[in-house]
């Protein structure tokens, strides 16, 4: 079976695409970044540099694809709020564009990636799907409705899809790549660096990070099962900021205290999302607790 991966040299993306070549997928990718000379070539895995808001029907026609992952996205809180109109061209108008050749190529399944993002300040906890909607930030609102648009438009055309819904994603990238999930790219890398890490409001804000290797398995998970459906892809577990500094700081054997600045405005201040429905009808469930993924990272220092 044929997969194409938009954003697959993206953060989650190489992960996604690690995991589809080793279950013995045919993959493709495209990502406006497949020219990049730190991009890591996969063998017979063809990467279309191509931004998902261009002409990519001719891209379609040469691979003719079973299923599409959609991960290629803005995906930066404080950069849709600087600029939402790109915010909402990329996630918003690039995601109506693939799906228009994923009905004019017959795909049989979008997965597509969304966030917690969209249910914004929690009305109760754990956040389940049926949370409702009221996102703080444009990003939020741009995958909101991004999900609104594929279930619709997947209705109408007969297509299934699958949509994702990621609390806080961490694993070892390039600060600058990992989305909202970054407080621990950025809180490790000022570790190493001997310098305090720095929390906005008191540290007690809380938030349900996820490993991205369980992030590309859910991906994988969806192929197969959760036609039509959206699920929280999450750990079901809250962890403070105060909490995250002091487990760096065990596994770094350092005592570094945090600098504490006024709260930001479109941050959640409590978060973490209830996964039930994904174990029952994905037959997903994390394996990485924050300890194990964290202590990966810093036993390779991998942030890149």
């Amino acid at each position: 079976m044929k997969v194409l991966v938009t954003g697959g040299i993206g953060f989650i993306g190489t992960h996604v695409v690690t995991e589809l070549i080793k279950n013995n997928y045919d993959v493709a990718i495209i990502d406006n970044r497949c020219n990049d000379e730190h991009y890591n070539h996969y063998v017979n895995v063809a990467c279309y540099s191509v931004d998902i808001n261009d002409y990519v029907d001719r891209i379609f026609e040469i691979e003719r694809p079973d299923y599409v992952i959609h991960l290629a996205a803005q995906v930066d809180v404080n950069q849709s709020i600087a600029d939402p109109g790109q915010d909402a061209r990329s996630n918003i108008l690039g995601t109506i564009n693939i799906l228009e050749s994923c009905k004019k190529y017959d795909v049989k399944k979008l997965i597509f990636s969304s966030s917690a993002a969209i249910y914004g300040e929690p009305v109760y906890l754990p956040i389940d799907e049926n949370h409702p909607q009221d996102p703080l930030s444009f990003y939020g609102i741009s995958k909101r409705t991004a999900e609104n648009y594929i279930a619709t438009y997947c209705g109408i055309n007969k297509i299934n899809y699958t949509i994702l819904r990621y609390s806080n994603v961490y694993g070892p990238a390039p600060i600058e790549n990992n989305g909202e999930g970054n407080v621990i790219s950025i809180f490790l890398q000022q570790m190493l660096d001997g310098e305090s890490p720095t929390i906005f409001g008191n540290g007690d804000q809380t938030r349900d990070f996820i490993y991205v290797k369980d992030i590309a398995a859910a991906n994988l998970a969806a192929i197969e099962h959760g036609n039509n459906q959206i699920f929280n892809i999450s750990t079901n577990t809250q962890t403070s900021l105060n909490e995250l500094v002091t487990l760096l700081n065990k596994l770094l054997a350092k005592v570094i205290k945090p600098v504490y600045l006024e709260n930001r405005n479109a941050d959640v201040k409590h978060s973490y999302l209830m996964n039930e429905k994904a174990t029952e009808q994905l037959k997903f469930k994390p394996i990485y607790s924050l300890e194990q993924g964290l202590t990966y990272i810093v036993q390779n220092k991998n942030l890149n």
